[in-house]
């Protein structure tokens, strides 16, 4: 975690709810050079806590740990954030409109980048064509990447920009010709315009709660330079912790670059919405097709044994589950050499894990390995008639992302948002958890919430994290909430319990249609890193 400076000695947090194991009824928190100090009762505080540099009157507001967001690539979220978003385009026709708009409007830019079009969700289901898209944008240099960044749409001269041969068929480009073209639109960002894009996106997830990311860089996603700069960014400007994973098998690499783990987005296969996650049997819509294997079992069991013998963690991107299969055999693989017990203390990292059997999550319990994964992807591509179920049929779509049966296991969960493939939401995350598509996959809220603040700081090395307690760091955020309940996996609420001997603290109901909560203020070490205005 990055280090922050001294922060202001001692302020008193009172007249709301704190969200604490220590105390489940705890009306106040006091915080001591960044830590947190004590939680009780609002009778207590004076008494308890002595004078304090600064009192926070929290007016009924509630107080929980701050989200950890556990995948996200921290410069395309704010170069979405201040560039083109196509996430929202309900059809083709709309999202050449806004490429128009947005090329007018940006006549210095050397090339246009945009993001997250989805034509499996538009009228026809096609991609833009070269030719509309060299129409749009008049000529110009124009990097699309599709919703789940493993293919994109660009324009004749962006193509001519790549060095050496690209292949230039007429529809999204995947695999290397991807990598090539993408490696292009980005080295035409200024390193003026990557800080500006990482400060915004670090200002959004303060604004929203999130007191630490996890950035999942690597040679085909970024760059070193971007990777030092926000490592560096986020040292030495008040924000987020920033945790930085390099994805590349050079684990010496890595660790000189800053990364707790040569790992992240490693890539193992693809994405589905791609066709590029590597299946045992054929997509539904593209008949003989199994998707793409980049890495198999002996490069991962490589890869394990090199990171535990250096003492970093390794991490995989593996979504089909072939690729899941490949993992598992290569951690298992290096676990027969190095030994059990030194794997599972390592705490190596499967990301995003969608098609999972039982032996695999079996797999995953036995050998340590943490499920960092995105429950918004399923509440945008699940259900009946969602894209999922188009790439692989009903029966295997509802089988995917089995969140209840991953913690049944015991295996750890950190939630993350993959953004900009989904954005920064922490509460949205553990909505769409709590009430997966499928009915069996449904965790509870504080399954969720726990897994999405403790479980990701659990998947970097810390237990002592995550949660407010004495000694804790004091990363939290102030919420405006409704009443608090205690909600099941099947979704049913009840009122929180007056009863001391219930010793559950309450969350907000996150019931569908309901409104979520909203952040007031964010703290990460002790420092405000955002205050709504007006409050």
């Amino acid at each position: 975690m990055s280090e922050r400076p001294a922060p202001p000695d001692t302020v008193l947090l009172r007249g709301g709810e704190v969200h604490s194991p220590a105390d489940p009824f705890a009306t106040a928190m006091l915080v001591e050079r960044g830590r947190i100090a004590w939680v009780g009762s609002e009778g207590a505080a004076d008494a308890f806590t002595g004078p304090a540099d600064e009192v926070i009157d929290l007016d009924g507001a509630l107080v929980t740990p701050a989200f950890t967001d556990a995948h996200v690539h921290t410069t395309a979220t704010g170069l979405a954030l201040t560039g083109l978003d196509l996430s929202d385009a309900p059809s083709l026709d709309a999202a050449l409109t806004l490429v128009r708009a947005f090329a007018a409007a940006r006549p210095a830019d050397r090339v246009l980048l945009g993001h997250g079009w989805d034509a499996a969700r538009w009228p026809g289901g096609r991609p833009p064509t070269r030719a509309e898209l060299d129409e749009a944008t008049g000529g110009r240099p124009l990097y699309l990447s599709r919703i789940d960044v493993h293919s994109a749409v660009v324009t004749t001269a962006l193509l001519d920009l790549v060095r050496g041969d690209t292949v230039r068929p007429d529809a999204p480009l995947t695999g290397d010709a991807h990598h090539a073209v993408r490696a292009a639109a980005l080295g035409a960002v200024t390193p003026g315009q990557r800080a500006e894009a990482q400060r915004a996106a670090l200002a959004r997830a303060a604004s929203l709660g999130i007191g630490s990311v996890h950035e999942c860089g690597g040679p085909e996603i970024s760059s070193e330079d971007d990777f030092t700069g926000l490592l560096r960014l986020a040292a030495e400007e008040p924000g987020p912790r920033v945790v930085g994973y390099w994805a590349e098998q050079d684990v010496e690499k890595a660790r000189a670059l800053g990364a707790i783990g040569a790992a992240g987005d490693l890539f193992v296969d693809g994405a589905l919405g791609s066709h590029t996650a590597c299946l045992h049997e054929p997509y539904s819509d593209r008949a003989g097709h199994t998707g793409t294997a980049y890495l198999d079992t002996a490069a991962v069991a490589a890869h394990v044994v090199a990171c535990t013998e250096a003492g970093l963690q390794a991490g995989f991107h593996a979504i089909g589950d072939a690729a899941v299969a490949s993992v598992v055999d290569g951690v298992r693989a290096a676990s027969e050499k190095v030994g059990p017990a030194r794997v599972r203390a390592a705490r190596h990292r499967v990301e995003h894990a969608e098609m999972l059997t039982p032996e695999t999550i079996a797999a995953f319990a036995e050998l340590g390995l943490t499920a960092s994964v995105q429950p918004a992807f399923d509440a945008l591509w699940g259900g009946e008639d969602g894209m999922y179920a188009q790439r692989l049929g009903g029966d295997r779509a509802r089988a995917l992302n089995p969140f209840a049966a991953l913690l049944k296991a015991g295996v750890p969960l950190a939630l993350g948002s993959d953004s900009p493939v989904t954005p920064l939401d922490p509460w949205g995350t553990v909505r769409a958890a709590a009430f997966h598509r499928t009915p069996e996959h449904r965790v509870s809220v504080r399954a969720a919430f726990t897994a999405h603040t403790r479980g990701g700081w659990r998947a970097v090395g810390r237990d002592d994290a995550g949660v407010l307690v004495p000694g804790a760091p004091a990363d939290y955020a102030v919420w405006r909430t409704d009443a608090l309940v205690v909600q099941a996996p099947d979704g049913r609420v009840a009122r929180w319990s007056t009863d001391p001997r219930s010793g559950t603290p309450g969350l907000p109901d996150l019931t569908p249609g309901t409104d979520l909560p909203v952040c007031l203020r964010t703290v990460v070490g002790g420092w405000t890193v955002f205050v709504r205005p007006g409050e």
